[in-house]
């Protein structure tokens, strides 16, 4: 999942897209759930790394090499899925990005543009819907500072557990997904958009502060990078996100773990894996055990 030179809200909704540069003795945060003869592995990703850091300490290494499944957010997100996902989602033509936009913001996406690197500024965006435009914008610095999609986290396991013949699950596809997006009402897609404008400036120098907090494992620190997303404006959009989809999952964990045997390692981004509405508090909140590793 892409992202991100951060407008609040998407800087929080895909906070773990934009995680970024690790040191040798990184540590990230992993956790474990066991029932009966069943054992989770919770590990929070990273979806765009710099290529060759060496993030799977020991102890990650260990606990997936020892599971046989391999569970992600989703698993059908090769390009041409999500390319053709995006010319069918992301896309209107027939309403240009400018008629949708003041003077004013339509200036400063043109200025974003060009910082992002995007060919002919904001004319390179007019086809695109806002919260595409806002993701393109957000992303793009990030991509020019030399992080890569394919050493995310997430990728680097998914391409270990294929090679390994893990059993690979997605909790979504990539079209649920882009539809979280897509399906916005339109004054919160534009909400999205101008949140990423006021913050494109910081560029990957806010991916480098993000990761310290990831690299050291301190999820209390990852918590506090998403307390815009959890100001009232964006509480549609944090449920939406956030909320249910970590609910979602929990229910198919708390299956998995009540009725299968073995052990299974699940990777999902990072911001998941941490305050009050996360994925271990909704576990938590069926009756299991989640504990630290």
């Amino acid at each position: 999942m892409p992202a991100i030179a951060l407008g609040r809200t998407v800087r929080a909704a895909v906070l773990s897209a934009v995680l970024a540069t690790v040191p040798a003795a990184a540590e990230p945060a992993l956790w474990a759930v066991k029932d009966g003869q069943s054992t989770v592995y919770l590990f929070g990703t990273v979806h765009m790394l710099k290529d060759g850091m060496d993030w799977q300490s020991p102890k990650i290494a260990h606990a997936f090499g020892e599971s046989h499944d391999l569970w992600l957010e989703l698993i059908d997100d090769d390009d041409a899925s999500v390319q053709s996902l995006v010319l069918s989602m992301g896309l209107d033509a027939a309403h240009p990005l400018s008629s949708k936009l003041s003077a004013e913001d339509l200036a400063r996406v043109d200025a974003a543009a060009k910082t992002a690197g995007i060919m002919f500024g904001e004319r390179g965006l007019e086809p695109m819907r806002p919260w595409l435009a806002g993701i393109m914008l957000a992303t793009g610095p990030i991509v020019q500072a030399g992080y890569d999609p394919s050493s995310g986290a997430d990728h680097v396991l998914k391409r270990e557990a294929l090679s390994a013949g893990k059993e690979l699950h997605g909790f979504e596809t990539a079209e649920r997904q882009m539809n979280f997006f897509a399906n916005l009402p339109p004054d919160e897609e534009m909400q999205l958009l101008k949140a990423t404008l006021d913050d494109v400036a910081e560029g990957p120098a806010k991916i480098d502060e993000m990761a310290k907090s990831w690299e050291a494992g301190d999820v209390a620190a990852i918590d506090k990078l998403f307390l815009d997303f959890k100001e009232p404006q964006y509480q549609a959009l944090y449920k939406l996100l956030i909320v249910d989809r970590n609910q979602a999952w929990a229910a198919e964990l708390a299956k998995r773990l009540k009725t299968g045997t073995g052990t299974s390692f699940v990777a999902v981004g990072a911001g998941h894996l941490a305050g009050p509405d996360s994925l271990i508090a909704a576990l938590e909140h069926r009756g299991f055990k989640v504990e630290r590793e």
